[in-house]
């Protein structure tokens, strides 16, 4: 068996390769910036297009680099792949999809209070990013590129290295590191929670296509559908609208019926998806275990092991304190 010194200095590799990456993205989006701003200022015009070069450069470049630094940590051999019914899958998904969702309530009261407490709005970087976009964009970066890249670097290359040492430990991690990279309260909260999902399924499985599909459809519907139905109905112009007078309100009611109505389908069934979910959840708790390894840690070592390490305490506390940061920006 390996001591705990020799699994301290393997999770500290691992996060000190997560936290390298992190400064590669950052870097190079700061170099970017700088670039465009000095020399092809016109650019910045066009959110879109400025949104786009440092979104593809980011999965292009960064997140492979990432990727090649993290594989640089050893791995066990995978195991073989097991399957997943139709049925498990469309459980976990309503399981996943009514987390998130009472994730993303909690996170969004949470920075309500600080927002009172500060006297400032928090700003919501994920939704001032897809308003900011045309669906095309939205759909290109958020449903396809982002599941594939983010579901490789945080469910196989990490899940693949710590799983020998625990499945809970390595879900933990997972979920963990997911939301911390998001970089804002907001998305941390419900980050945190499907990442913890789609770590378990991986974890379970060892196959990622499970997970990239049910991170596809889950974008699909929180930064697609969601906002196409808010325009189509014409609740966002009304929210855009600052003193809109009654008649002016009841005019883009009236011309906007249709989305209206598709709109409060779409609440309903969410509302549904959030409902089945806590009642899924609840019947297949006992279900769930977490399996222990030769390698896993003992109790009361476990923290100081995994987590009071230089590589993982640099990578959680560089993106605490960006997240505290955003918060009172």
């Amino acid at each position: 068996m390996e001591t705990l010194k020799q699994t301290k200095q393997h999770f500290s590799k691992l996060g000190l390769m997560y936290f390298l990456g992190s400064i590669i993205i950052i870097g190079i989006q700061y170099l970017e910036y700088f670039i465009i701003s000095n020399f092809f200022p016109k650019i910045l015009d066009n959110y879109t297009a400025y949104f786009l070069i440092l979104i593809l450069s980011m999965y292009a470049i960064s997140m492979p680099l990432m990727g090649l630094l993290i594989r640089t940590v050893p791995k066990e051999p995978s195991p073989e792949k097991k399957k997943m019914t139709m049925g498990q899958w469309i459980i976990t998904f309503i399981i996943c999809y009514a987390g998130m969702y009472l994730a993303n309530i909690s996170g969004n009261i949470i920075t309500a209070i600080i927002s009172a407490v500060k006297g400032s709005a928090v700003s919501n970087d994920f939704l001032n990013i897809a308003t900011s976009n045309n669906v095309w964009c939205n759909l290109f970066i958020m449903v396809l590129l982002a599941p594939i890249a983010e579901e490789l670097l945080f469910r196989k290359f990490l899940i693949d290295r710590t799983a020998k040492y625990g499945e809970g430990i390595s879900v933990l991690f997972s979920a963990l590191f997911f939301g911390l990279l998001h970089g804002n309260l907001n998305q941390f909260a419900y980050a945190f929670v499907i990442g913890g999902i789609f770590a378990f399924i991986y974890v379970k499985t060892r196959n990622v296509k499970y997970t990239i599909f049910m991170h596809m459809l889950v974008n699909f519907l929180g930064s697609i559908a969601s906002l196409a139905l808010l325009k189509l109905s014409g609740f966002s112009e009304i929210m855009s609208g600052a003193d809109m007078s009654q008649e002016r309100i009841m005019e883009i009611t009236m011309n906007h019926l249709p989305g209206m109505l598709l709109f409060f389908l779409y609440v309903f069934l969410i509302i549904g998806l959030v409902i089945a979910g806590i009642v899924l959840f609840c019947v297949n708790f006992k279900k769930i275990h977490f399996r222990k390894t030769e390698y896993s840690v003992p109790e009361g070592k476990r923290f100081a092991t995994y987590f009071v390490n230089i590589g993982v305490l640099v990578y959680t506390i560089y993106w605490i304190i960006r997240i505290i940061l955003q918060l009172f920006s």
